[in-house]
This record gives structure tokens, C-alpha cells and sequence, in this order.
């Protein structure tokens, strides 16, 4: 059984991609358990390595453990290609983002999407249409969804309020506010794949 790769990318990995990884990670494990684990897997970088081997960013950390997920073990890294290679989506927090990991390897321009982008976009997929809901097919539905979303975009790019705002060295309510934006997408996300 394949397992689904998303990777979570922003700057530093020190603030929103790890909340995005470890809340998708949560949502997921809020719709089948710890079999989540082995089903999907959500990992994240940054485009810089400046924080490279550092702990999550600690209002990142309490937004996240205040919402039900772990920053447990969390060790920021920059991100590489064999990174992208591995991920069947790709989620960045700005379009700035976007455009480096499709510069890094232009083939992963139809799986990556920045976070707003993918989540207001996801609305328009067709349940119907994706494979059936089961463990062995979540691979495949996984893939079916970013095809899906893909194809909703078009020759359309993201918008501005589809980016994550950085909320490094400001306060809790920001730090809240860029959390609710990632579970507008994750969210979703998990419902849809995970149904």
C-alpha cells in the first residue's frame, strides 16, 4: 500500500509549513486513527536552512499543541530536490515559494499548489468522481484530488490572499490566524481524502 507524501514548504520551517505539516497530520489521524500514519504522510522544508536542525518556533508550537497536535521531535531542514521528488502535493505558504520549488523542479508544477490556492480551489472537486474511499486506495485518490485541482486552476495562478502571511516574530493572534488558514485547507483536505 503506497502512501500519500505531502510536503509543506515556507521559509524557515520554523513556523507555518511545520504547523501545516503536523496539522494535517492531526486531521488525518482525527479521521482513521494512528493507520493515518501509514496512510499519508505530511512532511515539511524551508527554501532557507538558516534555522536547519531547530525546534518549531514556540508560538507555532503552542498554536499547534493548542489545537490537538504534537511539535514532539520536530527538527527544521532546507528543503532538496529529492524532497519534492517524494511528495505527490506540494503546499506553499506564498506563491514566492511556489515559483522556487517549480524553479527547483519545473515537473512538480502540476502537484504544487501555495495553501490558499489548494484550499479554495478544493471546493470544486467532485467526490463522485475520485476512487473509491478505501485504505488501499487512498494513494490513488490522494493523486485524483491534485489532478482534480490541477485542472481547476487552469491557466490561473494563485491569488494574493492565497498566501500565509509570516508570523514569525509577532504575536499569538497572528500566529492563531495563520493557524486557522492552514485547517482551511487541511481540513478539507483530510475530509476529502479521508471520508
Amino acid at each position: 500500500m503506497a502512501t500519500f507524501t505531502v510536503l509543506h514548504v515556507c521559509m524557515g520551517n520554523i513556523c507555518r509549513s511545520p504547523m501545516a505539516e503536523r496539522l494535517l497530520s492531526r486531521a488525518v489521524r482525527d479521521r482513521v486513527g494512528e493507520q493515518g500514519d501509514q496512510l499519508v504522510r505530511s512532511a515539511s522544508a524551508g527554501t532557507g536552512g538558516w534555522h536547519e536542525g531547530e525546534e518549531m518556533n514556540p508560538p507555532a508550537a503552542r498554536q499547534l499543541r493548542s489545537r490537538g497536535g504534537s511539535d514532539e521531535g520536530f527538527e527544521a531542514r532546507k528543503l532538496r530536490g529529492d524532497f519534492i521528488d517524494e511528495a505527490d502535493l506540494i503546499l506553499t505558504a506564498t506563491a514566492d515559494q511556489y515559483d522556487y520549488v517549480v524553479a527547483l523542479r519545473p515537473d512538480a508544477a502540476a502537484r504544487t499548489f501555495v495553501t490558499g490556492e489548494f484550499g479554495r480551489l478544493l471546493s470544486g472537486v467532485d467526490p463522485v468522481a475520485l476512487p473509491e474511499p478505501k485504505p488501499d486506495d487512498v494513494y490513488d485518490r490522494g493523486v485524483a484530488i491534485v489532478a482534480a485541482v490541477h485542472l481547476l486552476r487552469g491557466n490561473d495562478g494563485p491569488r494574493p490572499g492565497d498566501d500565509l502571511d509570516d508570523p514569525w516574530g509577532r504575536g499569538d493572534q497572528t500566529f492563531q490566524r495563520i493557524g486557522d488558514e492552514i485547517e482551511d485547507t487541511t481540513v478539507p483536505f483530510a475530509t476529502l481524502l479521508l471520508p
